[in-house]
């Protein structure tokens, strides 16, 4: 079976962190933390993240002070399992969205230049993008909007986020703010960390989407309501075609989110203030692409997959993947 026998490759060990666009090489990292449901700084739009997709609850986290560096893993973002979501049930609402920017066209037109196209080409952008729900905490450069500017910094969303994903399985929209994404940069380490964090929330369980080699034809997503996994189009931006599927052979390595139960989203009130971005151009891509073949597998299961080993071995990137193979764990 096709789905059953991507391939999941090791990935790359991405010896970086975060920091905001446009730093000197002398300044600190900084990095806002956001909460699936939090609005966050200067969003773009109103949520246009749908009621049922309901993100993990929130609680304190303890505190997350500057830490020393951390290796980050890069996943491809056609690897099973890598998103969430509920069968026939959309995350994010695109013709919301697509409303909502054309009736602003400074608005409009600066969520274009963020993404690197041309304002007339937004609506049906948005419409070839697939409305899904992270599954691992994941570091992104996200976009405000401020002083009719698209407005660039570091960030890490919150497992159980809705976006919007493009064809190579990477995030492009952040449903509850309305904000372009674009890939995280590689700056300066030792960051300092902004926002409201989440009690599961760790540095070394953070993760990077990377392109997928090949153009994405289908999303194996599992369904933390119900245990069970399905596919979804790409550019589906209803569920109107999903259907279910065996569980993956070797399902991505993430952290299954937390959100089992249908519970009411937290505020989208951020309790701390984060560090006001500075207007940037898009950042470039992640820094590298991912690696080795990983080891064979245990039999396929229909519970989720368990999280791989948070502390990597090695920093240094392996050799680049051979066309349609597919990222996956860290080595280590």
């Amino acid at each position: 079976m096709a789905t059953a026998l991507v391939a999941v490759a090791a990935a790359v060990v991405l010896a970086v962190v975060l920091t905001r666009p446009g730093g000197t090489p002398t300044a600190r990292g900084e990095v806002f933390l956001q909460p699936a449901s939090a609005t966050g700084p200067d969003p773009f739009t109103e949520s246009t993240a749908a009621k049922e997709a309901v993100p993990p609850p929130q609680s304190p986290a303890p505190s997350t002070g500057s830490t020393a560096p951390t290796a980050t893993r890069s996943i491809s973002g056609a690897a099973p399992g890598l998103y969430g979501g509920t069968q026939s049930v959309a995350s994010c609402d695109v013709e919301k969205q697509i409303r909502a920017l054309s009736a602003q066209p400074d608005k409009n037109a600066a969520f274009a230049s963020a993404l690197g196209i041309r304002p007339a080409s937004v609506p049906g952008h948005l419409r070839s993008l697939t409305p899904l729900q992270l599954r691992a905490d994941t570091r992104v450069t996200n976009h405000g909007y401020r002083d009719g500017k698209a407005t660039a910094y570091q960030a890490v969303l919150q497992a159980g986020t809705a976006v919007l994903v493009d064809d190579r399985g990477v995030p492009r929209v952040r449903c509850a703010c309305g904000n372009p994404l674009g890939p995280p940069v590689a700056l300066k380490p030792d960051p300092e960390r902004h926002g409201q964090p989440w009690s599961s929330y760790q540095p070394s369980k953070v993760v990077v989407i990377a392109p997928s080699t090949t153009v994405v034809d289908k999303f194996v997503i599992y369904d933390p309501h119900d245990g069970r996994w399905f596919a979804r189009e790409p550019g589906d931006h209803r569920g109107s075609h999903d259907r279910p599927v065996p569980p993956p052979v070797v399902p991505a390595p993430v952290t299954p989110s937390p959100a089992a139960t249908r519970t009411p989203p937290s505020p989208e009130t951020s309790s701390a203030s984060p560090v006001r971005p500075t207007a940037s151009p898009t950042p470039s891509g992640p820094a590298s692409e991912p690696g080795a073949t990983q080891p064979p597998t245990p039999p396929p299961s229909s519970r989720p997959p368990t999280a791989p080993p948070s502390e990597p071995t090695s920093a240094t990137p392996s050799a680049t993947p051979a066309a349609g193979k597919t990222a996956g764990t860290a080595i280590g």
